[in-house]
């Protein structure tokens, strides 16, 4: 974890109290990125102004929306190496509910960590991060706590554009105006390569994992702010907003027919179930 008034280095750029000492400025100064539309997945996006602070790639692997929504069903998706063996996407009813909300407001809100002791992992937050990266935006998350405190979290890492994340998580922690930290996922892409149909994701030669491998096997790049409810919830928005994650038009989920529940890891399933 890197916090802010601690000088320290996020992908090997160096940086501390001068990150809240910079101006505003001239960090959207060198940040003044005219966002293009990430791929096809996400040719219904607006193309956010010139002045924003953040780009996403657009050519490099992605999974196909239509495919997200599949796997939350616990469908086989179309597109290879959009679900995993190992990596949960199945939602409940509940999380079903707070998943179609997230598409919504651009902010994905559970409580806690979001965490389902019958999947051993977090299917919903799984689920929200593939569908930011298919669609090429950040990824924005409200933990909720219990002591009147929660935790904003912003992953960059959809944008796959790693080159870049020093830059724009300076640029948003200045334009929050509020002190917040940034945890720098700075390890290796999972080994975990039982993705769909078998396909071995291991890196090969000067490959660019950002470019090539699923989300599920990229590092996390988040800036986190931990606020009371209200205020949190504000700087949401804010993020939402900046970031053009909000589907004014998101359609609700609808249960694809033929749904039947899957098996589980344990019986030779996919774990998506």
């Amino acid at each position: 974890m890197l916090v802010v008034s601690s000088v320290r280095s996020f992908h090997g750029v160096a940086f501390g109290s001068t990150c809240r000492a910079c101006s505003t400025n001239s960090a959207h100064r060198s940040l003044r990125l005219h966002a293009k539309k990430s791929s096809a997945h996400a040719s219904n996006r607006a193309v956010p102004a010139a002045d924003t602070f953040w780009v996403a790639r657009q050519k490099c692997w992605r999974p196909d929306v239509q495919d997200v929504e599949r796997i939350s069903w616990g469908k086989p998706a179309k597109k290879k190496g959009t679900g995993s063996r190992g990596v949960p996407h199945r939602l409940n009813a509940d999380e079903r509910q707070l998943f179609d909300q997230a598409r919504r407001k651009g902010v994905l809100e559970i409580g806690g960590s979001g965490w389902r002791s019958q999947r051993r992992d977090a299917p919903l937050l799984n689920t929200y991060r593939s569908l930011c990266d298919a669609r090429g935006q950040a990824c924005i998350v409200l933990h909720k706590g219990s002591t009147g405190e929660d935790d904003l979290v912003v992953d960059l890492s959809p944008l796959r554009l790693p080159e870049t994340f020093d830059e724009v998580a300076i640029a948003c922690l200045a334009f929050s105006g509020v002190p917040g930290q940034i945890e720098a996922g700075v390890t290796s892409p999972s080994d975990d390569n039982d993705g769909e149909g078998g396909e071995n994701y291991s890196s090969v030669g000067d490959e660019d994992p950002f470019e090539s491998r699923p989300i599920y096997q990229l590092p996390p790049c988040n800036i986190a702010w931990t606020l009371n409810r209200a205020d949190a919830k504000s700087l949401g928005k804010k993020m939402a907003k900046a970031f053009d994650t909000a589907e004014a038009k998101a359609p609700k989920s609808k249960k694809p027919q033929h749904v039947k529940p899957g098996k589980g890891r344990r019986h030779g399933g996919y774990g998506i179930g």
